[in-house]
């Protein structure tokens, strides 16, 4: 399904999608990492700066924070109604990440977190990024690989099983691994890797785990009774703070010459 027709989901996926946004951006290191993202943009009084995916704003009210002309765009009418009632001094447009609503050259940032892994054509989403960024914007993309997720638990083989039916419910699961590739192909310059591993060993991303098994028991990877007794025994650990649950994100950076 081509991104620009529907992102297929219900207003209550979105709320639900929102929940999970809010956990993400509160939980310990996150802001650190969106700080670094703006960093490497280079964002400086009055660029102009997009973030493709927005979701609910947070970012796109933090780079305004810092001077930048920022816009948020997001497929989803009912995310950008929302991230527009949270930020009202913020700028957001209903856009796919494959036709943006600006000129050739417009901007000197460009900026994507975890969203290429739902494009079903990141290349062309790079191809329009090189187009609206003008010689010298920065691309920043943030994003994980849905194979590398580490979780213990006492069944290491349903674990396996259920982040590896998870991620192939995804359309690019993998894609961190191409895209300073992809960059290099459409023409970047200094495209570059930096990974940030997050630790977490409480309740906080019970829910993250929860999605984890549902995902692999709605694609039929494991049955409901499997999908209750892992999460259980996940949010337990979470209670005594024994959970463990590692999540690399990958940063790529590159420079449209």
């Amino acid at each position: 399904m081509d991104q620009k027709q529907t992102t297929g989901r219900t207003s209550a996926q979105t709320d639900a999608l929102i929940a999970l946004l809010d956990i993400g951006d509160s939980i310990p290191g996150a802001s650190e990492l969106r700080a670094r993202s703006y960093e490497l943009l280079g964002i400086t009084p009055g660029a102009a700066v997009v973030d493709v995916g927005c979701g609910s704003g947070r970012a796109v009210a933090e780079m305004a924070e810092r001077g930048a002309r920022a816009v948020g765009v997001d497929l989803d009418e009912r995310m950008v109604a929302v991230a527009g009632g949270r930020w009202p001094a913020a700028g957001f447009r209903v856009a796919n990440a494959y036709e943006l609503p600006f000129a050739d050259g417009e901007l000197h940032g460009y900026r994507a977190e975890k969203v290429y892994h739902v494009l079903d054509d990141p290349a062309r989403a790079i191809g329009e990024a090189r187009r609206v960024l003008a010689p010298g914007g920065r691309l920043v993309l943030i994003g994980q690989d849905w194979d590398t997720f580490v979780i213990d638990a006492d069944d290491e083989a349903l674990t396996r099983t259920i982040v590896h039916a998870r991620a192939d419910r995804v359309r690019t699961p993998r894609v961190v691994r191409r895209s300073r590739n992809l960059l290099l192909d459409a023409g970047f310059t200094e495209a570059a890797v930096e990974v940030r591993t997050r630790v977490f060993t409480d309740a906080a991303m019970v829910p993250a785990l929860a999605d984890l098994a549902e995902g692999a028991r709605a694609a039929g990877a494991i049955s409901d009774a499997q999908a209750e007794t892992w999460v259980a025994e996940q949010r337990e650990r979470g209670s005594r703070g024994r959970l463990f649950f590692a999540l690399p994100l990958f940063v790529t950076t590159a420079t449209r010459p």
